[in-house]
């Protein structure tokens, strides 16, 4: 259990201090904000899709380490997937991260998350820019509240 909260530490430091696709996409085909209010996060993601694939996923915005270490890692994982393959993979990040299954090789530095299971009000800024991409997918002109 040591070597995961090892593994969980650094890959959320690393991930806060240099996240990946940290920027705006000029290409985005899709967009939305997302805000958690209790933690103060804010994150925009960007999207391109082309034909049902996602080309490209980047975001901007401020929030704590969990929050970008996510969304940083979220970018990673989402580009060159199906549409499809990331509405499956939302479900399987919430439900790591909410205690409902557990950590498997198949997600990936995703599963290095599942830590935040212990601190609930911590799931919420782990989801957001995940809630956000499901929003932008959908075309949801709202902003999406973790509230």
């Amino acid at each position: 259990m040591d070597n995961l909260r090892d593994l969980y530490q650094e890959v959320i430091l690393d991930h806060n201090k240099r996240p990946r696709n940290f920027r705006m996409l000029e290409s985005c085909t899709h967009r939305a904000d997302g805000h958690n209010p209790l933690c103060g996060d804010r994150v925009t993601v960007f999207v391109e899709v082309d034909d049902a694939v996602i080309k490209a996923v980047t975001f901007q915005g401020q929030g704590c380490a969990i929050s970008t270490a996510s969304a940083s890692l979220m970018t990673t994982m989402l580009t060159g997937k199906t549409v499809a393959e990331a509405e499956r993979l939302f479900g399987q990040f919430y439900d790591l991260v909410t205690g409902h299954s557990q950590p498997s090789s198949a997600m990936g530095k995703l599963a290095v998350l599942a830590g935040v299971r212990d601190y609930p009000s911590r799931v919420k800024c782990a989801t957001l820019a995940w809630h956000a991409v499901q929003a932008a997918l959908h075309n949801q002109t709202e902003p999406v509240v973790t509230e």
